[in-house]
């Protein structure tokens, strides 16, 4: 069983400038809540309580602001401050101390992640004992992304960056679980002709082992990573929608933590009056009744 994320909210977010020269990423707004916590929220509907959030130089205590250590939302959050990006592997590698002898899943900062049922497909990976597991999504360009070739049982055949033929439209989203291996095989990796160490090359150690897996966001479900101006603004668009024609709010984190009964409906009140009058904190006056 998973106990610990890791959420990599690093990185300079160069094709988001000027946005990002003065703000991380993470922290900008998707609708009515920061980015940072959309993949927190996933973390947490994982049943996931132990999370290091990894960020880059200088900007600890942004984030402590938001969360400081997790306690009123029921979970522990930890920190680690990253020099400068230099692959995503290098997640496991800083948080060696932090994943200590645990398997471990990890979610880009960036990544938003929606879906009937994806609560359950969570829950299922984070069963996992050994080996890696990835999870794919449908999408209509795959020479885009990252994709994989998979058999009928699930196995991943085949990972290929951005390919110029046809080999399957199913992309490699940034949610990873690894067992306690990762950290020694992270290690292992050299840099590409970037620069960085690549988490395809790591998952290719996996694969090479038949030790990779795949689960899978359902139809209907949504994947998109806000890394460009673009995907920031449908993804600010689609929680709007969602929302506005629902009447229920994605990625509340004090919703998750009280359903899964991690806190009382008193911390919620505090955190009410952290947001202070705002309409998040009106839904969250909801949940009192």
């Amino acid at each position: 069983m998973i106990s610990k994320g890791i959420i990599l909210a690093g990185g300079v977010g160069t094709r988001m400038s000027p946005l990002t020269k003065a703000v991380n990423k993470q922290l900008l707004p998707i609708y009515d809540k920061p980015l940072i916590f959309y993949p927190l929220s996933i973390l947490m509907l994982s049943k996931i309580r132990d999370i290091l959030i990894i960020v880059n130089k200088g900007q600890v205590n942004q984030y402590k602001k938001l969360f400081q250590d997790g306690t009123n939302l029921g979970i522990k959050i930890s920190y680690q401050e990253q020099n400068k990006p230099r692959g995503l592997p290098e997640a496991f590698i800083l948080g060696e101390k932090f994943i200590g002898k645990k398997s471990v899943a990890m979610i880009l900062g960036d990544n938003f992640f929606y879906g009937q049922g994806l609560s359950k497909n969570l829950k299922k990976c984070t069963n996992l004992i050994s080996g890696a597991k990835v999870l794919l999504h449908k999408v209509p360009n795959p020479e885009l992304f990252g994709v994989a070739k998979v058999n009928k049982n699930n196995k991943i055949l085949k990972i290929i960056e951005k390919p110029k033929k046809f080999v399957s439209n199913l992309a490699v989203t940034g949610l990873y679980f690894f067992d306690n291996k990762v950290v020694k095989y992270s290690k292992k990796l050299k840099p590409s002709k970037r620069g960085e160490i690549e988490i395809t090359d790591l998952l290719n150690i996996y694969k090479k082992k038949g030790k990779l897996s795949a689960d899978y966001i359902g139809r209907g479900g949504a994947w998109l990573d806000t890394g460009s101006i673009e995907d920031y603004f449908k993804t600010l668009l689609f929680v709007h929608a969602v929302e506005n024609r629902q009447g229920v709010k994605i990625a509340c984190l004090e919703e998750i933590a009280l359903y899964n009964k991690w806190i009382k409906k008193s911390h919620v009140q505090k955190q009410i009056k952290f947001y202070g009058n705002c309409s998040y904190s009106k839904y969250l006056k909801k949940l009192l009744v």
